[in-house]
């Protein structure tokens, strides 16, 4: 988030979703821990360093539109950029700072997107 309690979408630049909004991250590699992952994607799709503040929550959902993908945890932390300015690298075709309020969800990839965005919108500023 930044000062202004907007956040950080990024639009897929691949399927699934592709065009679609989502929150930038990934999937883990082996024996990672989850807050060194958010580190590394954020490094890796948007060129910036950053330090994860506070967990928010963990959210399950499916990585795939037809309902037969493989379930996903996915870890949201609040973090803030302490090097680097935002540009879409990796799978990204776009960055772009939302309050979390002004998305709708049909411009969301996954669907507990819109409920992320709900608990972000309901907490004060880190």
């Amino acid at each position: 988030m930044d000062e202004g309690g907007r956040v950080m979408l990024s639009r897929r630049g691949i399927d699934p979703f592709k065009g679609m909004w989502d929150f930038p991250g990934g999937f883990l590699d082996e024996e990672e821990h989850p807050r060194d992952c958010v580190r590394r994607e954020l490094r890796e799709e948007a060129g910036v360093e950053i330090d994860p503040l506070r967990l928010l929550g963990v959210w399950m959902d499916r990585y795939g539109g037809d309902g037969s993908a493989a379930v996903t945890l996915n870890f949201y932390w609040t973090a803030r950029i302490v090097d680097g300015t935002p540009e879409p690298h990796d799978d990204v075709a776009e960055l772009k700072w939302f309050a979390p309020t002004d998305i709708s969800d049909g411009d969301l990839a996954f669907p507990h997107t819109l409920q992320v965005l709900a608990a972000l919108a309901s907490m004060s500023i880190p």
